[in-house]
C-alpha cells in the first residue's frame, strides 16, 4: 500500500511524532491509521524501557491555587536535560497533567498517573508518548495537594522550586505578602519540618548521635554527653523548623513570632515545599 505525505501529516497531526516516525509507523502497519498510532505507543514504551534508569534533574515546577485560596497544587514534572524542559511539547503535557489534577481533586501522584486528559488519554500514556517522540526521560517527579484556609504559592525565578504554605485564623488579615514571604523561606532554608514535633525520629535520634560523637572528641565526659547533644538538638530544630527559623528578612524575630506579629492567632497548617533536581 502506497503511503501518501497526506497520511504521514495525519498521523503526526494526531500524535505529534516526528515525521520519519510516522512514516515508518504507516509503513509498518501497512496503511493501517490505528494500528500506526499503536506502533508509535510501543516505541514509546520502549524508548521509555531503555532510558528508565536515566537521571531527571532537569524540568519545570507548575503551580494551581484554586480561585477560593482554599486548596491549591503543585507538579514537578521532571526530564533528563535543560533543553527538553524549553519544549513547548513538554511545558504544555505538564500542564495538561496539572489541570487533569485539579479537575479531578487528585491528591497523590499516583492518582493523578491514572487520571484522563482532557484529549482522553491516560495521563502515563499520554507521558509515554512524548518520550518516544523526544527520545528523553519524562516523569512526575513530585505532585502536593495542600488546603486550608488561606494557601499561598511561590515558585523560585530558576523554575525549579516551589513551597505552599497553608494559614489558618486568617480573619480577614492580607496573607498573600506574608505567605510569599514564608514559602520564599521555606525554599531557601529547607526546614524539615513545621515545628520540633514534626520532624522524623529518625533524623532526632541522628541528630543527637551527632552530637554525642562530635561531645566525645572534643573530650567531655561521658556522662555530659547526653545533655550536650540535646543542647545541640534544640539548636537544630531553630535552624531547620519552619517555626523557629529566624525570619530571613528581620532576624530579630522567628518565624512563629512574625505570624503573631502580622495577625494575633495566625497560623501555618502545613506546608510543601518541592523541588526538581
Amino acid at each position: 500500500m502506497k503511503i501518501t505525505a497526506a497520511d504521514v501529516n495525519k498521523l503526526r497531526q494526531a500524535t505529534g511524532a516526528g515525521m520519519m516516525d510516522c512514516k515508518k509507523a504507516l509503513v509498518e502497519a501497512e496503511g493501517d491509521f490505528d494500528k500506526a498510532v499503536e506502533f508509535l505507543r510501543k516505541a514509546g514504551q520502549k524508548v521509555a524501557a531503555k532510558r528508565a534508569d536515566n537521571a531527571t534533574s532537569e524540568g519545570i515546577i507548575l503551580v494551581d491555587v484554586s480561585d477560593s485560596a482554599k486548596t491549591a497544587k503543585v507538579l514537578a514534572f521532571a526530564c533528563e536535560t535543560e533543553p527538553v524542559s524549553k519544549v513547548e511539547d513538554f511545558s504544555t503535557l505538564g500542564n495538561a497533567v496539572l489541570q487533569a489534577g485539579v479537575k479531578h481533586h487528585a491528591k497523590d501522584a499516583d492518582t493523578l498517573s491514572e487520571l484522563n486528559l482532557e484529549d482522553g488519554r491516560k495521563v502515563g500514556e499520554a507521558i509515554t508518548e512524548l518520550i518516544g517522540k523526544i527520545g528523553e526521560k519524562i516523569v512526575i517527579s513530585d505532585y502536593k495537594h495542600v488546603e486550608g484556609e488561606t494557601v499561598v504559592a511561590y515558585i523560585h525565578s530558576n523554575n525549579k522550586a516551589a513551597a505552599l504554605v497553608s494559614f489558618e485564623n486568617v480573619q480577614g488579615a492580607d496573607v498573600s505578602g506574608l505567605g510569599r514571604d514564608v514559602a520564599m523561606q521555606i525554599v531557601a532554608m529547607k526546614p524539615v519540618g513545621l515545628d520540633k514535633d514534626d520532624v522524623d525520629p529518625t533524623i532526632v535520634e541522628k541528630e543527637i548521635e551527632i552530637g554525642k560523637d562530635q561531645a566525645r572528641q572534643e573530650g567531655k565526659p561521658e556522662a555530659m554527653l547526653e545533655k550536650i547533644a540535646l543542647g545541640k538538638l534544640n539548636k537544630f530544630y531553630k535552624e531547620n523548623t519552619l517555626l523557629n527559623q529566624a525570619f530571613v528578612k528581620d532576624p530579630s524575630m522567628n518565624i512563629s513570632q512574625l505570624l503573631e506579629k502580622t495577625q494575633k492567632g495566625l497560623k501555618i497548617t502545613s506546608y510543601v515545599h518541592v523541588v526538581i533536581g
